[in-house]
């Protein structure tokens, strides 16, 4: 238990401070370029992942009370899994996407009434006029890795001959958790859940 509290307060901590960061020091849009392959890019996302929003006002409040009872069952999977004492490869799994799911739920609560979002300048922390309402904030975004970039070939359906990026998703280090947790899932199938052992 312990362990698992270390590994998520740790992603935590890292996740919301590298957003602070950039939600106060970087114009929407802004990028530096770290390597060719590796750029600091600031975007929000206003819904689900990989920018996709439903129903507006009211889908954004379903998504965000929905991502609520998700962390919640989420939170469960990790208390039984620990009591049960299953494999550590689960448990770090799930601490991972635990983490990574509150961490961008702290967003989608809390951001909308502690930052505003000027058109031209850098947000301000606890401003008079925030730029949105309690379960309506924004995902902050800003992990960028365009490791190709260039035109399809031609003799390809549909994208032939198209400009293409790889990879041209934005995300954040909570994202970053999910998807280890996921893949950790994935990959290590067998050890996360183990058969039992029929016995005569």
């Amino acid at each position: 238990m312990k362990k698992s509290l270390v590994l998520i307060i740790a992603i935590l901590l890292l996740d919301q401070i590298s957003k602070f960061y950039i939600k106060t020091n970087f114009f929407y849009g802004e990028e530096v370029v770290v390597f060719d392959w590796f750029r600091i890019h600031f975007i929000e996302n206003n819904g689900m992942a990989w920018g996709a929003e439903f129903g507006g006002k009211a889908g954004k409040l379903f998504l965000t009370i929905f991502r609520l009872f998700a962390i919640t069952g989420i939170g469960y999977w990790l208390y039984t899994s620990i009591i049960k004492k299953s494999n550590t490869v689960l448990i770090v799994a799930i601490s991972l996407i635990f983490a990574g799911a509150l961490g961008n739920i702290i967003d989608s609560v809390f951001y909308g009434v502690i930052f505003d979002t000027p058109s031209n300048g850098i947000a301000t922390f606890l401003p008079n006029e925030p730029y949105g309402k309690l379960f309506f904030g924004k995902v902050v975004d800003m992990l960028y890795f365009p490791i190709w970039s260039g035109d399809l070939p031609s003799w390809l359906p549909i994208w032939g001959g198209k400009p293409f990026t790889f990879f041209n998703a934005i995300f954040n280090v909570a994202d970053t958790a999910i998807s280890t947790g996921v893949g950790l899932l994935i990959f290590f199938n067998k050890k996360a859940f183990p058969k039992e052992e029929l016995t005569a």
